[in-house]
């Protein structure tokens, strides 16, 4: 019995069939899996990389608004079209396809802060601030792995210039 197990294994030794595929099997789940995270945090980033596009168009928005308290002048800038570029692209009611996916009002709030809003000093503050928290949507590898939720945070600045 033992002379049939050594022999058996200078056999194998021996053999070199076989070995790419052993090699295959040890290898490939270790590059799919660095490859699957590799384009799920690349997505994050895009994702990030977009709503900061939509805090930036927002502010800028807000920032070369008008105040309404000047005589004989109404301004028709406002904060939920400032949202609505954020989240949208455009200034357009009808638009319904978010930048990022589940980026929209209903999931994640803007906060604005700016000279011409109501309690907000414009004397001491000459910036307009947007901020926006929203939850990253998890793929299967975050549920593999058991990660939770990854909340995404931005915020933009934008110095206030009026019209």
């Amino acid at each position: 019995m033992i002379r049939r197990k050594s022999s058996l294994f200078k056999r194998l030794r021996r053999e070199t069939q076989g070995a790419v595929l052993v090699e295959a099997i040890v290898a490939v789940p270790f590059v799919t899996f660095f490859s699957v995270a590799i384009l799920e945090f690349g997505n994050m980033l895009w994702q990030k990389e977009q709503i900061e596009t939509g805090l930036r168009d927002a502010a800028r928005y807000l920032a070369r608004c008008q105040p309404d308290n000047l005589p004989d002048f109404d301004s028709d800038c406002s904060e939920v079209l400032a949202r609505r570029i954020a989240y949208y692209g455009t200034s357009s009611a009808s638009a319904t396809v978010p930048r990022v996916t589940g980026w929209t009002p209903a999931r994640s709030a803007i906060t604005f802060e700016y000279p011409m809003r109501q309690g907000y000093q414009a004397g001491l503050h000459k910036v307009v601030v947007a901020r926006t928290s929203h939850v990253y949507s998890t793929s299967p590898l975050f549920g593999w792995l058991d990660l939770g939720a990854v909340n995404i945070q931005a915020y933009h600045e934008e110095r206030y210039v009026g019209w």
